[in-house]
């Protein structure tokens, strides 16, 4: 959650192990496999340290063991997957280009495309999980919780004062995000059982937390980010596309990029 916390990455990781045992371990493993590959390829140290070559690999780890069994084969792909989003992730970092978590979806979308098509026995069979039956109000939790793959009220409350030990200001933005996108959600005829699992709020939660700030105008790059954040995954949820933290990414980045062309018209104005 773009946080250079170890107490937070270490409730992030409290918290997967709570929902999942196997998502936990697969989870270190793909950390390790993705730092190991960039101080093999000889990656800035830095940027080792912080955690930059980690967090894309440690959400193919986790999405690998949402999406398949936990057979052999799969912990092989976690190993190649996290390797792999560790080198895109590096080649974005080259080129200057923020993508944040695309290269997690990215290894992850292509690896669930070659399995449905070449070797579909491994896939998970699709559940409800711990879903509630309707919306209540622990959602914003849950929305906290479903950015790492868990729909616990206890795993997404972890997540919650992970974010909030690192960054307050963060954290409330992210919670009241998660808010704002699923009454959107709602609004827009989504599904009670998905909206209250969260699955409409962990993007916006994402949105939020790379705007949020102390002063008055970061809350409308956060509002404009949210709104796209929910339209993007209405969108795909209706075309049955998976969004993993895709919404987030696009709604980003278009955002990043109406507040610097709106800073450069103003610069032009003055």
């Amino acid at each position: 959650m773009l946080q250079e916390n170890a107490a937070t990455g270490l409730l992030f990781l409290v918290g997967i192990f709570y929902g999942s045992l196997t998502m936990g371990l697969a989870a270190i493993l793909a950390v390790c496999c993705g730092t190991l590959t960039a101080m093999v390829l000889g990656y800035d140290r830095t940027e080792i340290e912080q955690g930059i070559y980690g967090f894309s690999a440690a959400l193919v780890g986790g999405a690998l063991f949402l999406y398949f069994k936990p057979v052999p084969v799969v912990w092989a792909l976690v190993i190649v997957g996290s390797a792999v989003a560790t080198i895109v992730q590096h080649w974005f970092i080259k080129q200057r280009i923020p993508v944040f978590t695309f290269p997690f979806v990215l290894v992850t979308w292509v690896i669930l495309f070659a399995a449905h098509h070449a070797y579909p026995d491994i896939l998970a069979v699709p559940g409800v999980g711990g879903a509630n039956e309707g919306t209540d109000i622990t959602f914003p939790l849950r929305g906290f919780g479903q950015v790492i793959f868990q729909d616990s009220v206890l795993a997404g409350s972890l997540f919650f004062i992970a974010v909030l030990i690192s960054s307050p200001a963060a954290a409330l933005y992210a919670i009241a995000a998660a808010v704002i996108a699923g009454m959107l959600s709602s609004l827009f005829g989504m599904p009670e059982v998905e909206v209250g699992m969260g699955l409409f709020s962990y993007n916006a939660v994402l949105c939020a937390i790379v705007f949020a700030g102390s002063k008055l105008k970061d809350s409308f790059w956060v509002l404009i980010a949210v709104v796209l954040s929910v339209l993007i995954s209405i969108l795909m949820f209706r075309h049955q596309l998976t969004q993993l933290t895709f919404p987030f990414v696009a709604a980003t980045c278009i955002t990043l990029a109406i507040r610097t062309a709106s800073g450069k018209f103003a610069d032009t104005a003055k």
